[in-house]
């Protein structure tokens, strides 16, 4: 498993955390977990890392990424930098027999991809996984048993809205000064995993338009409103959306289509409808949702690596996820159909 030290006669993983915003985050997760401590903080802007720091003392700091993944002690890696640093990120870390956990996006193109899937068939003692939360929502996990217990029939039609209501990110943050940057990637990302999660099928075809109304004007480069319509290899259809400008706090609308019931997540409650009568009162289903933290799915990792247990988000739901986001982007740059191309 890599690099172990010991502390008070115990042998315990010890992680670095790279990128101290949403990074921050992740120590509650680590902390939660036996054998697991944080010993290592980094982040570039030194005020940050000073400010985190002084609330975990005895940490080492560092300013470099890949001081801190070169770090001996350190055998697990968690990044949470700017989205066009996680490739070489990620890549240090696993040539180097680290484990890692990576906000999303995991890359950037399918040509990182690649070459990071190629990096863990060469170290395969090394397990990644990355922050696709809405997989640890109490109201997804419950959707989700329902749909696999048959409740809903045959599903035929699913959607997810991912509407971002911090349009701020795009036009005065770090994302707006990128040479390139994806609200697919960064944001439909989640919406992407959840509906192919939900049902447990790939998503094979898809098409997509957008545009930057929202933020038109601003440095930004790219669309900030995408649609994509889905084919899954089963037949079912699908559609997300990623609405970077929506004028409305931040939600995830997400409705599901079957032959037996539907259902539509609403701000004040989940709506299961059982009737197509006109007078029919759909029940509320009002499991927690988000209902769960940016940390969630770190102790869920850990027992991959401390246990051989097979985490939540594994390796091949991460490659899966972003497969399908390049070819959403692929399509809305070019105005056409694409299909999906999954490593072998």
């Amino acid at each position: 498993l890599g690099h172990k030290f010991r502390k008070r006669g115990m042998s315990v993983l010890e992680v670095g955390i790279i990128g101290l915003g949403v990074g921050e985050a992740h120590i509650p997760g680590y902390n939660q977990v036996p054998h697991c401590v944080v010993g290592a903080l980094c982040d570039r802007n030194t005020d940050r890392l000073e400010r985190v720091a002084a609330s975990h003392p005895g940490l080492r700091l560092y300013t470099s990424a890949h001081d801190l993944i070169d770090d001996p002690n350190v055998n697990v890696v968690s990044i949470a930098s700017y989205d066009g640093d996680h490739f070489t990120q990620i890549c240090r870390a696993i040539s180097l027999g680290k484990h890692v956990f990576v906000e999303k996006p995991l890359c950037q193109s399918r040509e990182e991809l690649d070459i990071i899937r190629d990096l863990l068939a060469r170290n395969t003692e090394v397990r990644l996984s990355t922050n696709l939360v809405l997989r640890s929502s109490p109201r997804f996990i419950d959707l989700r048993t329902q749909i696999s217990e048959g409740a809903f029939g045959k599903i035929y039609y699913l959607e997810a809205d991912y509407n971002y209501g911090r349009l701020s990110k795009l036009l005065d943050g770090w994302r707006g000064k990128q040479d390139f940057y994806s609200v697919v990637y960064g944001g439909g990302v989640h919406v992407v995993d959840l509906l192919m999660w939900l049902i447990n099928e790939r998503i094979v075809e898809v098409s997509a338009v957008g545009n930057a109304i929202s933020s038109a004007g601003s440095d930004f480069k790219n669309m900030d409103m995408v649609v994509a319509t889905l084919k899954f290899a089963n037949g079912v259809v699908g559609k997300i959306s990623v609405n970077f400008g929506s004028m409305r706090p931040h939600f995830h609308e997400v409705a599901v289509f079957g032959t037996s019931a539907s259902f539509e997540n609403r701000l004040e409650a989940g709506l299961l409808f059982k009737s197509r009568h006109p007078c029919s009162v759909p029940e509320k289903r009002v499991t927690p949702y988000p209902g769960t933290e940016k940390h969630a799915l770190i102790p869920s990792f850990l027992g991959a690596i401390l246990n051989k247990e097979t985490a939540i988000v594994d390796e091949h739901a991460a490659f899966d996820c972003m497969s399908v986001c390049f070819a959403i982007e692929e399509a809305v740059q070019n105005s056409r159909i694409v299909n999906v191309e999954y490593p072998n």
